[in-house]
């Protein structure tokens, strides 16, 4: 769940001291979505007002700056604030005035030097780049450009790490204590972002995704490490949480508008606070399973389960189970555990390559083959597929737990889209199996003790 840390019996508060958005991917926007999804309260000052949307920037509306120094100080005076960061600031007058503010409130300040939209839209006059070294920077607790930023800010091309390197420290010339140049725009196969902390130099990569859900992408990491100060956390610890947050974010980013879709920052949420639910409904379908004699029929040799991912799930550990197994016994079908995450590699492969092609088949059971149960099937009306492992190319065979990855992959191909059932009739040491898939372990399990009723009664 989220790790809520309360600073002298409060919630810590964050403000975000930028421009709205009216697309809802960037700005404040983005800036809220992330201070809940790491448990924090958000409040802002909003200094522009922009129509926009995930491919242009159509309008701007800077908001006086005294209305801007008066929202700083409104929130202040009542919520206080643990934390904050900036965003888009369009003006040297708009700078002047967060940059007096800043001063007088004395928080931690996470600088996002916000000049360019995704969309190429310019968002910081020229005139006022000055004021931002001069003024604002100095009052930074950390500073997060992306490369060209970053090479705005010290007039050199950067082109690997090395040059991030040289123009992290210059840029800490200015003022920040900090400074994390981000790696999106770099070349390579990692996303590597630079940390500049206290003398020394700390990387953090992740694999780059080739997605176009990048929109806000910027807002929310600066978010995330000023969510993470407010409660008091490390800096290099922030900057790596941060991290995390915003790769989940575009991993599974909002794939909507003609453009840029939105970086997704409640994703980290929607999965931890799903975790229990999900256990919950294993719990469920186990007792279920349990209380249906019949099923123990269906019961292969080497055990059944029956498993689900929580949403956004990437690996094994996202994906619950029964401990141990369901086994045959005389009394029927019997868990030898309780749901855990983690403990199913076979259905868990299932439903990691299922998704890919249909988000919604998050839970599988598997059964025992028979020629049957396969009939019983079809009379229910589900679509069925299969693979043949006999025919599994070589080279799969070598990498372990990519058998079934492959085999998902053929039984779609074979029928075209993804089926509620699929099987293979086994291999050389392999006992043949059904799985079932589905959206709910619950609709499952009863789905699996109707089946046992029908083949009890042939």
């Amino acid at each position: 769940m989220v790790d809520i840390k309360k600073v002298k019996g409060k919630i810590p508060v964050a403000i975000t001291i930028a421009g709205s958005d009216s697309g809802g991917g960037a700005g404040i926007q983005a800036d809220l979505k992330t201070f809940a999804a790491l448990g924090v309260h958000g409040t802002t000052a909003i200094t522009s007002i922009t129509a926009q949307n995930t491919y242009s920037v159509k309008a701007v509306e800077d908001l006086k700056p005294e209305m801007i120094r008066e929202q700083i100080k409104a929130v202040a005076e009542d919520l206080g604030i643990d934390a904050g960061k900036t965003g888009m600031l369009h003006t040297e007058e708009i700078i002047k005035t967060v940059s007096s503010e800043v001063s007088k409130h004395k928080f931690p300040l996470v600088v996002d030097p916000v000049m360019i939209a995704k969309s190429g839209a310019p968002l910081l006059k020229t005139e006022a780049m000055d004021a931002l070294e001069n003024y604002l920077l100095p009052k930074a607790t950390v500073i997060t450009p992306n490369r060209f930023e970053a090479e705005k800010l010290v007039d050199m091309k950067i082109e690997n790490l090395k040059d991030a390197e040289v123009a992290a420290k210059k840029i800490s010339e200015m003022g920040p204590k900090t400074v994390v140049i981000k790696g999106g725009h770099l070349e390579g196969n990692e996303a590597i972002d630079l940390l500049y902390y206290e003398g020394k130099f700390k990387t953090f990569s992740a694999p780059r995704l080739d997605v176009k859900t990048t929109h806000g992408t910027g807002c929310s990491f600066s978010a995330a490490i000023a969510a993470e100060l407010a409660k008091k956390t490390e800096l290099p610890v922030a900057v790596e949480k941060a991290k995390k947050i915003v790769t989940l974010g575009i991993k599974f980013g909002l794939k909507i508008g003609k453009g840029y879709g939105p970086v997704n920052p409640m994703a980290h949420l929607y999965r931890e606070s799903s975790r229990y639910s999900v256990l919950m409904s294993l719990e469920k379908a186990k007792t279920l399973l349990e209380a249906t004699p019949e099923v123990a029929m269906l019961v292969p040799e080497v055990g059944m389960n029956i498993a689900m991912a929580i949403p956004y799930t990437e690996s094994i550990d996202d994906v619950a189970a029964i401990e141990g197994r369901i086994v045959k016994t005389s009394e029927g079908a019997r868990a030898a555990g309780n749901p855990k995450f983690g403990c199913s590699s076979h259905l868990a492969r299932y439903i990691l390559e299922i998704i890919k092609h249909d988000e919604s088949k998050r839970a599988a059971i598997n059964l025992k083959f028979s020629n049957n149960i396969l009939e019983t099937l079809k009379e229910l009306g589900v679509t069925i597929s299969f693979y043949d492992r006999t025919k599994e190319p070589e080279e799969t065979k070598k990498v372990d737990g990519m058998t079934v990855p492959w085999g998902v992959r053929q039984a779609i191909k074979r029928i075209g889209k993804v089926p509620d059932v699929i099987y293979h009739r086994g291999d050389i040491g392999k006992e043949p199996m059904i799985v079932i898939l589905g959206q709910q372990v619950h609709d499952l399990a009863k789905a699996t003790a109707r089946l046992a009723k029908e083949i009890g009664k042939k």
